[in-house]
């Protein structure tokens, strides 16, 4: 049947929808907007010890990191679903979450923003804030003269006179 395959006269014609001025992307919020947005909500769900870190300078995965802690798996499951409601209806996409059945640990991937929600005894056995929170720009730990070598501590006889 003559017109009716994909370049009819139809398709090709005026009368047909302008997917030039369809936009390409939608706007993107900034890592500082979203996490405003994750910590106002935490605070107004009473998470508790919520702590934020920026990553900037330690790793490419994300601009900052939450942890938060619930007092139960309720409450976990509850922290993360309103999280994530909040981040869609600002417009936020792509979202990722993971370990929302068991809700022990569930974890959010906003793209530049990654929220950890615990159950406080889970969240203490990880205690992943101190590991992301103590490197180096460069990945490594601060460094230390070591006490066995006393060389690297103090300057040789040799060079001192």
């Amino acid at each position: 049947m003559r017109g009716s395959g994909p370049l009819s006269t139809l398709a090709l014609s005026a009368d047909a929808p302008d997917t030039a001025t369809a936009p390409v992307s939608e706007t993107r919020i900034d890592a500082e907007e979203i996490l405003a947005l994750v910590l106002a909500r935490l605070e107004d769900d009473k998470a508790e010890e919520v702590v934020s870190i920026e990553l900037r300078g330690k790793t490419t995965i994300a601009d900052y990191m939450v942890v938060a802690s619930g007092r139960s798996q309720r409450h976990v499951g509850a922290l993360a679903e309103h999280i994530v409601e909040a981040l869609k209806e600002r417009g936020v996409g792509g979202i990722k979450v993971e370990g929302m059945p068991a809700c022990d640990w569930v974890l959010i991937d906003a793209s530049d923003v990654i929220v950890h929600v615990f159950q406080p005894e889970v969240r203490g056995f990880y205690n992943i804030e101190k590991m992301w929170s103590g490197l180096r720009p460069d990945g490594g730990v601060p460094a230390k003269p070591s006490v066995a070598n006393p060389s690297a501590a103090s300057p040789s006889p040799a060079s001192r006179g």
